[in-house]
């Protein structure tokens, strides 16, 4: 037990970047008697600590990602029991986050309310909580992100912020129009992506199918590429059915007449 107990303090103090070790607490207990109970303390201590620093880390990471906060997206509240097809097993496998290390992307496309964006923010926020650096964002501040970086010569620096995340979320492609320079930069940061050594993921929801988002997108040949590397590896997930939205709503009928005393 106290083999196990040296071990996990050793992994703790690595973890907390301590300089300290196993070895070190094993000869401070013989150097001074510690007893069981004093020993099994200070590895509760120390897991205490570990543990301390790793939700510090989830939850700035989950306040850098963008992801709501507030009545937080997770494969758990999903609606699953409301999806039926051969394909729902692998829905629920995303939770695994598979895709982030095999160099997956995702795409969620279906019509308004069948729980894309919800999927979207739950893959996010799982990365998060597996300590992984994730950012979302909609499309439309996508295009007003590019816009600024060009007004005021960031395009470099915001390609770039745009490649760290582990996970890059573009939520609701098709609700607004990128011009032929925000192309050429939404290109730019897929190709940057696509190129990326380290594990990496996007996903990506719409309301149109990938082959319509010429719709949206000016300049044909930058987004045929960005289409080339986003599915070159990837998974599509065709969502259809019936808007998850206004489960909750009640109708109530009154009526007006006139004033009886």
């Amino acid at each position: 037990m106290s083999d196990i107990l040296y071990d996990d303090v050793s992994k703790y103090a690595r973890d907390l970047h301590l300089d300290f070790s196993g070895e070190e607490l094993a000869k401070l207990a013989v150097d001074h008697n510690f007893p069981p109970d004093a020993l099994k303390a200070i590895g509760q201590l120390f897991q205490y600590l570990d543990e301390k620093k790793n939700d510090t880390v989830i939850s700035t990471l989950l306040r850098m990602s963008r992801i709501p906060l507030k009545a937080p997206k997770t494969f758990l509240n999903y609606g699953f029991s409301r999806i039926h097809g051969q394909d729902v097993d692998a829905l629920k496998a995303l939770s695994t986050l598979a895709e982030v290390y095999s160099g997956t992307n995702i795409a969620f496309i279906g019509p308004s309310g069948v729980g894309k964006t919800h999927l979207a923010q739950a893959y996010g926020r799982a990365c998060c909580e597996h300590g992984m650096k994730t950012y979302y964002l909609k499309a439309s501040e996508l295009r007003d992100k590019f816009a600024d970086a060009r007004k005021y010569g960031r395009e470099a620096r915001t390609i770039t912020n745009l490649v760290k995340p582990t996970c890059l979320i573009i939520d609701e492609i098709g609700k607004c129009v990128f011009d032929k320079e925000n192309t050429s930069l939404f290109f730019d940061m897929v190709d940057r992506r696509y190129s990326k050594d380290s594990p990496n993921i996007m996903i990506l929801t719409s309301n149109t199918q990938p082959a319509m988002w010429e719709e949206y997108f000016t300049g044909k040949d930058d987004l045929l590429c960005s289409l080339d590397r986003l599915f070159d590896r990837a998974k599509v997930f065709i969502i259809k059915g019936e808007s998850y939205r206004g489960r909750e709503r009640q109708t109530l009928s009154v009526e007006a007449g006139s004033v009886t005393e």
